[in-house]
């Protein structure tokens, strides 16, 4: 049996070679199949592993409370805040907050100028404790003081890249910016973090927040940000369900009605990024089965044309004893090479692609292949093989050795 299954594999493998070109046309819808499948998994691979690191470096104690306004009420013009009066209630009644800061975002991108220089930045108002809450710290000059919120002092502190689209000095200290007709004295620059989804974390002004809400004046529908850690004794299920019922009990929200804000761990952000990703992975993976079904249907009619031509070749094998399970396992396994053979292709044309694409695009993380899915896409194309070489195969094997050898 041995003997029979590496003569298949010789014979196999002597056939796929000697129509080269054949071969490879016969397998090119496994290949873009399988390169597509590949790509994406790469991409998506090597992102959601970044993506992990980054909100991992934020700890497992770290939570960030956000409003949360459900789409019918938005189609209704009904929007859902967190207050400062939120805040406070939280530091007053929460147990096991180890640091807590609120975050007040001036615009989704606000102009800031030096000199003749003019960028769009993310400006936040925030506190001393953003640095813990949120592991950004200075490299150069400090951070935000809470003598600093207390006074409404115009001062921030900026990220990598507002320096580099300002011109500023590599040591920005004590220059002043301009933002929203008020000048601001640099006294940090904060260590550089890269980009998370191409959303980049050092195009960043940090002022106090007190000086936040006097520039924003005060609005009496303030809607902020809430980010804290936990002590090292606090459970965190606890703490989420304490703060869930002090805002529900604020907002007066009844039993049945859903809550209007969200309480988010970094596991949970990265568990959303996981879906999403998924999600996408499982969408091009459902588009690209029909190249693979073309794929499959290829082999199979290229594998009947070639029992067509080996008629003869099928029945001199039978006159001298072969039997029927001998024929049927040598065309399976043909069959089984050819799709396998555009598998492995496929393999690292995707993954070469992959990590093309990602080369191409500044900051995008290094595509990455996981191992499960070399072998899903491996096992996918023998599968494919064997199923669609059924027909062909069991064709050569059925027929008659006398009307084999007399075909022309």
């Amino acid at each position: 049996m041995l003997f029979s299954l590496i003569e298949s594999f010789r014979s196999a493998l002597i056939a796929i070679f000697a129509n080269r070109m054949r071969s490879f046309l016969t397998t090119l819808g496994i290949i873009i199949g399988v390169a597509s499948v590949i790509s994406v998994v790469s991409l998506t691979g090597g992102m959601s592993a970044f993506i992990g690191d980054s909100f991992e470096a934020l700890g497992s104690n770290s939570l960030t409370i956000s409003s949360y306004t459900p789409f019918e009420d938005l189609m209704k013009g009904v929007r859902s805040r967190l207050s400062p009066e939120d805040l406070e209630l939280i530091e007053r009644r929460a147990d096991g907050i180890a640091s807590i800061t609120p975050i007040l975002a001036a615009n989704r991108s606000s102009q800031i100028k030096y000199g003749p220089q003019t960028s769009f930045s993310e400006i936040l108002g925030t506190t001393y404790a953003f640095q813990d809450v949120s592991q950004s710290y200075t490299q150069s000059g400090r951070f935000l003081a809470q003598s600093d919120n207390l006074t409404r002092r115009r001062v921030a502190v900026i990220g990598e890249e507002v320096r580099d689209n300002l011109n500023l000095p590599d040591n920005p200290i004590n220059e002043y910016i301009e933002f929203s007709g008020e000048w601001f004295k640099i006294v940090g620059l904060l260590e550089s973090r890269g980009e998370v989804m191409g959303q980049s974390r050092d195009n960043l002004v940090l002022i106090p927040y007190s000086t936040m809400v006097s520039i924003l004046g005060n609005q009496t529908r303030t809607d902020i940000g809430i980010q804290l850690t936990l002590s090292p004794s606090a459970e965190l299920d606890l703490v989420t369900i304490q703060l869930t019922a002090l805002l529900r009990d604020a907002h007066n929200l009844g039993a049945g009605e859903e809550d209007d804000f969200r309480i988010q761990t970094p596991e949970q952000l990265t568990e959303q990024v996981d879906e999403i990703l998924g999600t996408l992975t499982l969408v091009v993976g459902g588009i690209v089965s029909i190249s693979l079904l073309v794929g499959g249907i290829g082999i199979m009619n290229i594998m009947l044309v070639s029992v067509t031509e080996r008629t003869r070749e099928i029945g001199v094998c039978k006159a001298i004893g072969a039997k029927s399970h001998h024929i049927l396992m040598q065309f399976l396994i043909e069959a089984m090479l050819l799709s396998l053979i555009g598998g492995i292709i496929g393999l690292a044309l995707g993954y070469g692609l992959g990590a093309l694409i990602s080369s191409g695009i500044p900051d995008f993380p290094p595509a990455s292949v996981p191992p499960w899915a070399a072998l899903l896409a491996l096992g996918f194309s023998g599968a494919v093989g064997v199923l669609f070489g059924i027909l062909p195969a069991a064709k050569a094997s059925r027929l008659d050795p006398i009307d084999a050898l007399r075909y022309e």
